[in-house]
């Protein structure tokens, strides 16, 4: 099935634009809009795989509407932006937004940063949902920060040793993970001590 997108760009034309090479990648753009609370109320209903929002827009802005989003773990997100200021990123970051782009870019940065968006967005509620069975706060906050440098150290050696991309990375450990009923974080232990090694036909 083809990666649903959803769309927001108040530039017209910016966004016919985007909407093609979309298109043209193989995505399946489900709406666009010129207004970030059109966007979100779409989102909301029709639940894309994607959101790709500019950050400026009327009605509502593209950080506010990935803030609600990943609040509501609806979708990822990923931010156009003319800008690349610091506070901007943080901003972003904060709100659940998993990559974002400056303008203007093409198609080749574009499909790579929507992919590793959906992979990141996937990789946090994963992570979530296995917190989840963690009761006392305090050992799932441990958890947490465990779980997450023993994937970070997994991902990054897949990567180097196997020419896998982050994505692909993460598919792998959740789809062994899966699997094996296990969890990602001993699924990411036994990758990092080599105990665990993807196949030829691994996810790619």
């Amino acid at each position: 099935m083809p990666v649903r997108v959803l769309l927001a760009e108040d530039e017209a034309i910016v966004r016919l634009d985007l909407k093609e090479m979309l298109r043209v990648e193989g995505y399946d753009v489900v709406g666009d809009f010129g207004a970030g609370d059109e966007a979100l109320k779409f989102a909301m209903e029709q639940k894309p795989d994607i959101a790709v929002l500019d950050v400026k827009m009327p009605g509502m802005d593209g950080i506010e509407v990935a803030k609600i989003l990943r609040k509501e773990k609806i979708c990822a997100t990923l931010i156009l932006t003319a800008f690349s200021q610091r506070s901007l990123v943080e901003a972003a970051r904060e709100a659940g937004v998993m990559a974002y782009l400056v303008k203007p870019f093409q198609a080749s940065e574009l499909v790579p940063s929507i992919e590793l968006a959906i992979a990141r967005y996937n990789e946090a509620i994963a992570l979530e949902e296995e917190l989840d069975l963690v009761r006392d706060e305090k050992t799932a906050l441990e958890f947490a920060v465990e779980t997450r440098k023993a994937l970070d150290r997994a991902k990054g050696k897949l990567m180097e040793a196997y020419a896998l991309t982050e994505p692909q990375a993460f598919r792998f450990i959740q789809k062994t993970a899966m699997d094996r009923r296990l969890s990602m974080r001993e699924v990411a232990n036994a990758v990092i001590d080599g105990e665990l090694v993807p196949s030829e036909t691994a996810d790619r």
